[in-house]
């Protein structure tokens, strides 16, 4: 799948340009609060982690001062950029639906790329690869971006400075149909090179949305003993779902 038509390009041809969109640096009160919660959900010692959907390799650039991590990612773009300022991690390229490494790890991190499972069938694919890359006593943790019951119509925007390129963006998260399991953010970037020349591109992401009882279903189903967790990123509150493999 990598490269295909439907895959934003923000993973693909503007992956040079992602650390631009969303900075390593703006990870860190992220970062402690998820590896914050795999070592207090886990009933072993926390050493090894797995990281599914690692993307750019930001939570991972602070979460490595704590944990031996194993990055996997979809788009080689986008783990040729995690490598360039993780070097230090293992990096392997796969599908968080399916991926088998053959080992099983003291916790397994999902951030914001579980996001892009839309239908159920997606979603429960992805607990069980966490599932069977858990040992016992392991603590999963997920971290979507939105849940039904806290949904809402939002605009955002930002962006930084490189050194040689500069990128601001706005984005439009918006649900055209609320009686699927999907809702879309399209961007709109301004692409600025070392010869000030400017750009403006759209991107669209599709991503699914599910209720809380569908991710504590799921989880229970697929054997954790599931948790709802919350955290607080600025204003917004974020819903953090924690399944922990019985001993």
């Amino acid at each position: 799948m990598v490269g295909h038509p439907d895959e934003p390009k923000m993973y693909r041809e503007f992956a040079p340009w992602f650390h631009l969109l969303t900075s390593p640096e703006d990870y860190a009160f992220e970062a402690d609060l998820y590896s914050r919660l795999l070592t207090e959900s886990a009933e072993i010692p926390v050493r090894t982690v797995l990281e599914l959907g690692s993307g750019g390799g930001n939570n991972a650039s602070h979460m490595k001062r704590q944990f031996q991590l194993t990055l996997t990612e979809l788009s080689d773009d986008m783990l040729k950029l995690s490598r360039s300022i993780n070097p230090e991690c293992e990096h392997i390229q796969g599908d968080m639906r399916g991926l088998r490494l053959g080992r099983q790890f003291d916790g397994v991190f999902v951030h914001d790329a579980v996001s892009y499972m839309t239908t159920e069938d997606d979603l429960r694919e992805t607990i069980v690869t966490a599932w069977d890359h858990c040992k016992p006593g392991a603590a999963a943790v997920f971290a979507p971006d939105e849940i039904t019951e806290s949904f809402r119509e939002k605009t955002g925007h930002g962006g930084h400075d490189g050194a040689d390129r500069y990128l601001r963006y706005l984005e439009w998260t918006w649900d055209p149909d609320p009686g699927d399991t999907t809702y879309i953010t399209d961007y709109a970037y301004l692409l600025r090179d070392e010869n000030g020349d400017v750009r403006a591109e759209h991107d669209r992401h599709i991503c699914g949305l599910f209720s809380r009882v569908t991710w504590l279903n799921l989880l229970e189903e697929t054997g954790f003993r599931a948790q709802l967790r919350q955290g607080v990123e600025g204003e917004t509150a974020l819903d953090i779902f924690v399944g922990v493999k019985p001993l």
